[in-house]
């Protein structure tokens, strides 16, 4: 028993070790001044298709050290099992950033990723028909709430890092920093030590409440746990592509459970799988900002997006980078997921989700570990996992609000169903004499 956990916490620590050289995001991300040298030139016609730097292949010393994982972790083991498996995703993205803007990086991501294609877990429907029906659903909706206080950058980044610091200020025992990185072209990004926030990024009131749900409260918190807290499985922390979908489904249901997400958000998650679909048909990339912003997208937001979808690819076309499907895909996987664990009487797998970087199916393939402590319970859990009443309340009327067709009915009708009125004509008649005002003094 001892040998083995020894030879599990080796593997996991080897692991650990690799992964540190492997980061996909890192490698792949467009340089910091490529957005306004892009926006730049669409504006002006100029339409210069740009040429993104390649990134380094990784290491033969890296990918040694995870063919050994590969090799000598049990997979009758169920912590070995995971050792292998995250270890063998890390092997296919060294291989993905070896093939970047070729077919080969196209075909891998989608394989590591998913794409527009792909379909939704017990469910018929594509990623691409779930956006389109979601984009459908909530035009009118845009509309409606479009350029609202709430919607308007108020605040730089210092500022927003001063209300993230206050946000989860004694919830960790551990300092987690939050830093202004200059290089970083999304929003933000999140570890088990620190949040990056972008150096020119303009953010709004609603940003502040998505990125403390989010990354802190899902993407650091998973991190540390995973890090920090486990007794032989350390590799728990790492954020290998395998996970992604899940991470981020928990991490997009986390603002949807507390409210910090709002409809431009999810129309823009939404956006995404349709970019990626139309750059797949071989739109390049002035094409693509083109239809973003025909879709309703502010011009800067829209290359944004764009350089997202061809981040590692091709800018000509085809050949792009399919990351963004995991957002929608994992959040109506992660819903299921927790729909499926409470009405079977399982609600002890919400907290677990929270153990490190996990899938789904690793929460159900880990659970002797969890119960033979092999895998230590997650030390820290957001506010809102704590309670699978409320998570379930929350969750049955989502499912019930679906059947209700908003286009079949007008908003006077709404109050007839609630009160309905009762005719006239049944009333009975208030006699004269309680009516009639009385008659004038004399």
């Amino acid at each position: 028993m001892r040998a083995r956990l020894e030879k599990i916490r080796e593997n996991s620590d080897l692991l650990v070790s690799a992964a540190k050289s492997i980061k996909v995001l890192t490698a792949i991300s467009w340089p910091a001044e490529a957005a306004d040298q892009v926006l730049a030139s669409w504006t002006s016609g100029e339409r210069k298709i740009p040429t993104p730097k390649r990134p380094k292949p990784i290491s033969r010393r890296v990918t040694k050290k995870l063919d050994r994982v590969i090799e000598t972790s049990d997979r009758g083991d169920p912590l070995g099992r995971y050792l292998a498996y995250t270890a063998l995703s890390y092997r296919r993205t060294a291989d993905l950033l070896v093939h970047a803007g070729t077919p080969d990086f196209h075909r891998l991501s989608r394989e590591i990723y998913g794409g527009p294609g792909g379909r939704l877990a017990g469910a018929k429907l594509t990623h691409r028909e779930v956006a389109d029906r979601l984009l459908r659903a909530t035009d009118e909706l845009d509309e409606a709430t479009r350029d609202t206080a709430l919607d308007q950058p108020v605040m730089g980044p210092e500022e927003l890092a001063k209300i993230l610091r206050k946000r989860f200020r004694g919830f960790f025992e551990e300092r987690i920093r939050v830093v202004v990185d200059p290089s970083l072209m999304a929003k933000a990004a999140a570890s088990s030590t620190r949040v990056r926030l972008r150096a020119d990024g303009k953010y709004t009131q609603l940003d502040a409440l998505q990125l403390a749900e989010h990354e802190v409260f899902v993407h650091s918190l998973t991190a540390l746990n995973g890090r920090k807290y486990q007794p032989h499985l350390t590799a728990l922390g790492l954020g290998s592509p395998r996970t992604t979908a899940t991470q981020e489904g928990i991490a997009t249901f986390a603002e949807l459970v507390t409210g910090a997400i709002d409809l431009a958000r999810l129309r823009r998650i939404a956006l995404r799988i349709r970019a990626i679909h139309v750059a797949e048909e071989g739109a390049h990339i002035y094409e693509l900002i083109d239809q973003l912003v025909e879709w309703g997208e502010h011009p800067t937001e829209a290359v944004f997006t764009a350089m997202r979808v061809y981040r590692g690819g091709d800018p000509h076309g085809r050949h792009v980078f399919t990351k963004d499907v995991v957002y929608l895909k994992g959040l109506f996987a992660v819903h299921t997921f927790l729909r499926k664990a409470i009405a079977e009487r399982m609600p002890e797998v919400i907290p677990r989700l929270f153990v490190g970087r996990v899938t789904l199916g690793d929460v159900l393939s880990l659970e002797e570990s969890f119960e033979n402590g092999d895998i230590a319970e997650p030390r820290y859990i957001p506010d809102w996992a704590r309670n699978p009443h409320a998570i379930s309340a929350y969750l049955a009327f989502s499912a019930l609000v679906d059947h209700v067709d908003l286009h079949a009915m007008d908003l006077e009708d709404v109050p007839r169903v609630v009160a309905p009125r009762s005719k006239l004509s049944k009333v009975p008649k208030v006699p004269q004499s309680v009516t009639s005002e009385p008659p004038p003094a004399q």
